[in-house]
């Protein structure tokens, strides 16, 4: 969050001889592990930083790469889908690969229909507000939370959108 020091390392790491490409992974790592969904346009910056500095090269590759820098730097902070993926490998490894809802699976065959594959399943652009208050995780593990969105940036919007959803009454 200080961009007068990320840019002064990142000049400090090109003066170095450092990869371009090392560089620009880095960057693209910490627009999704540490901006994540407090500014969802951080990943697309990096990734277009990345894309530009390998089709340009040096010497304007440093150009594009402070300004993706600057913009990591100044952009809001959320490690969430960091954590969240992070907790649902914690959950499998501990409790083991869970079968997948009845609901949820694509009967392909009559004998996948016979066993109730897909049945209950209700297509969520049917619905009011394109949402369904459904279950869809295996039935073992309840309710259990994986992803707790922030409160900052774009993050507070997804939290009063999940909060507004799940707490909507159905019939309406």
């Amino acid at each position: 969050s200080d961009p007068d020091a990320a840019v002064y390392w990142l000049a400090r790491l090109l003066l170095a001889g450092e990869d371009l490409m090392f560089i620009a992974r880095r960057l693209v790592i910490l627009a999704s592990e540490d901006i994540g969904l407090a500014d969802p346009r951080a990943l697309s910056m990096a990734v277009s930083a990345q894309q530009a500095t390998h089709f340009v090269g040096m010497p304007e590759a440093r150009i594009i790469l402070a300004e993706a820098t600057i913009y990591l730097a100044c952009a809001p902070k959320s490690n969430s889908a960091y954590k969240a993926i992070n907790s649902a490998i914690s959950e499998i490894k501990s409790s083991g690969e869970k079968a997948v809802p009845l609901h949820l699976r694509n009967p392909v065959t009559e004998l996948m229909s016979q066993e109730k594959y897909g049945e209950g399943y209700q297509y969520a652009h049917d619905y009011q507000g394109h949402f369904v208050k459904t279950k869809n995780l295996p039935e073992s593990l309840g309710t259990k939370n994986f992803y707790t969105p922030g409160t900052i940036g774009y993050e507070k919007y997804i939290s009063e959108r999940l909060n507004e959803w799940w707490t909507r009454d159905p019939t309406e």
